[in-house]
């Protein structure tokens, strides 16, 4: 599996990585599709509802800090993720010409705009009603004092 690419990347530069900064990647221009997934396995690669995965084509795509670890979740499809924190970072299927990478791993996901959903034979019941669920801040949920003990040790968004 080559996803490491030594093409020069400077305009329309994208960066994103793990929790803890050990792994990076950066890719040149807008990825080709966003999609959401509710199929299993990715249900259970994320320990949540599904995984919302940004495609990027190879040849603009690569990893500048660290490779991720791997986990084959089928015969085909690779999963990385990070060994350090455990963040799920890309899914990548044998032969393809693009990578998958997990939205949320994105320095700054804000502009993504989903285009499909795909595996919606396994979607959860209550995933179409989230949007439903009462909504809060952080700060009106926790103490201050809570929030002093939660201060984040996430790495910065950005390099």
């Amino acid at each position: 599996m080559a996803l490491t690419h030594a093409t020069e990347m400077k305009q329309n530069q994208t960066t994103g990585g793990c929790q803890c900064g050990a792994l990076r990647y950066e890719f040149q221009g807008a990825p080709r599709a966003a999609e959401i997934c509710h199929c299993r396995m990715c249900q259970k690669a994320f320990g949540n509802w599904g995984a919302a995965f940004i495609e990027v084509p190879l040849a603009n795509f690569n990893w500048t800090k660290e490779k991720p670890a791997t986990f084959h979740s089928s015969a085909r499809v690779a999963r990385g993720f990070c060994a350090k924190c455990g963040t799920p970072l890309s899914m990548y299927e044998a032969g393809e010409d693009f990578i998958d990478l997990a939205a949320g791993t994105l320095d700054d996901p804000s502009g993504i705009t989903f285009t499909r959903q795909i595996g919606i034979e396994s979607r959860l019941p209550w995933f179409k009603t989230l949007h439903q669920l009462p909504e809060f801040e952080t700060s009106a949920t926790r103490s201050a004092e809570d929030l002093i003990r939660l201060a984040s040790r996430q790495f910065p968004d950005k390099d």
